[in-house]
């Protein structure tokens, strides 16, 4: 192993981290309010809203993000919309995860107690107050660990963003290997690096679940 070359790219690589934290973050953020939204056209009276949110978790679910990525940024200017590789990677991934955790918000919520929620109508809530209010902060402790299961789908999911040259960990890693030739060891720091990010997200995780089960 060239102890050396490792030494001479690992700086390149870490700034390479930040920027995947950096997406994964930002397209968690997105997701999570898309996916909030969702949910609540599922949940809505309004039978139009209901049929457009099965649509689009039907869609984004049932193709390939890397297609979503190549229509939002590729196929994008032909309809007026240009976006930079960065956003279009954090849109793009965010978009698609949004549509997995509006399931999984939606399979929280149908474990609080109804009875909850018909006290809250009774003293005059309406539906979207009751959920807003009442349902989804409840929903919190039951989401920690589908929120840190999507946060390292994401993470390891960034690396399609590579494709449509965002340089994160593994458009670095193509780039020194094209350069060096060794794809060992620039695979290896590279799966290093995932791997702690995995790790970090575990631990936070743990802590959190820990922190709301004490309560």
């Amino acid at each position: 192993m060239d102890l050396t070359l490792i030494q001479r790219t690992l700086p390149f690589f870490l700034e390479a981290a930040w920027v995947t934290v950096h997406v994964s973050l930002l397209a968690l953020l997105l997701g999570l309010l898309v996916a909030i939204v969702l949910v609540a056209a599922r949940l809505s009276g309004f039978f139009l809203l209901r049929c457009l949110a099965r649509v689009y978790i039907s869609v984004f679910r049932g193709t390939p993000c890397l297609v979503q990525l190549f229509l939002l940024y590729f196929g994008g200017p032909q309809i007026g919309l240009e976006l930079e590789p960065f956003s279009a990677g954090v849109i793009g991934l965010g978009l698609n995860i949004a549509a997995y955790m509006a399931e999984s918000i939606r399979g929280a919520i149908s474990n609080v107690d109804p009875g909850q929620v018909e006290a809250a109508r009774s003293i005059g809530f309406g539906k979207g107050q009751t959920l807003w209010l009442i349902t989804l902060p409840q929903t919190a402790k039951l989401m920690i660990r589908p929120l840190g299961v999507n946060a390292v789908a994401l993470i390891k999911g960034s690396a399609l963003v590579s494709t449509i040259s965002v340089v994160e960990l593994s458009y670095t890693a193509q780039r020194f290997i094209s350069s060096t030739y060794k794809p060992f060891e620039i695979f290896t720091v590279s799966a290093i690096l995932y791997i702690a990010m995995v790790y970090t997200v575990r631990l936070m995780v743990d802590h959190l679940d820990k922190r709301f089960a004490a309560k």
